[in-house]
């Protein structure tokens, strides 16, 4: 369905299947993706399904730092993307629309993901 990866961090290769319901990313010991990161808050971060347009959508929880993707603050209900980078606190993380066995996999997917992303340097 879709996944949430950190990608960035101590717990970098970490992921989360978001399947077709709500779900809250924060420093909570109780969420399904607990991150801890100073700067996050302990609700942080939502992303819900919406079956209508079949899209996961992004919502900040009234956090103190905020949410960016792709280096834009989001205000309101953001509809994600294939490869979105989202930001909270000091940590990143990647949405992709691919689920994972395993935190390797995910991993690995991310770095494939990440070199695409990669710009090209000229001399």
């Amino acid at each position: 369905m879709a996944s949430i990866i950190i990608t960035s961090g101590e717990q970098k290769g970490e992921f989360l299947p978001l399947g077709k319901r709500i779900s809250v990313i924060g420093r909570a010991e109780a969420l399904p993706m607990q991150i801890l990161d100073d700067m996050i808050s302990r609700k942080h971060l939502r992303i819900r399904y919406d079956e209508n347009s079949n899209q996961h959508y992004a919502e900040d929880m009234q956090s103190k730092h905020g949410v960016i993707i792709n280096n834009h603050k989001i205000t309101g209900l953001t509809a994600l993307k294939e490869g979105d980078q989202i930001i909270i606190g000091q940590t990143t993380l990647m949405y992709t629309e691919k689920d994972f066995e395993s935190s390797e996999s995910a991993l690995e997917h991310y770095k494939r993901v990440g070199e695409r992303q990669r710009p090209t340097v000229m001399e």
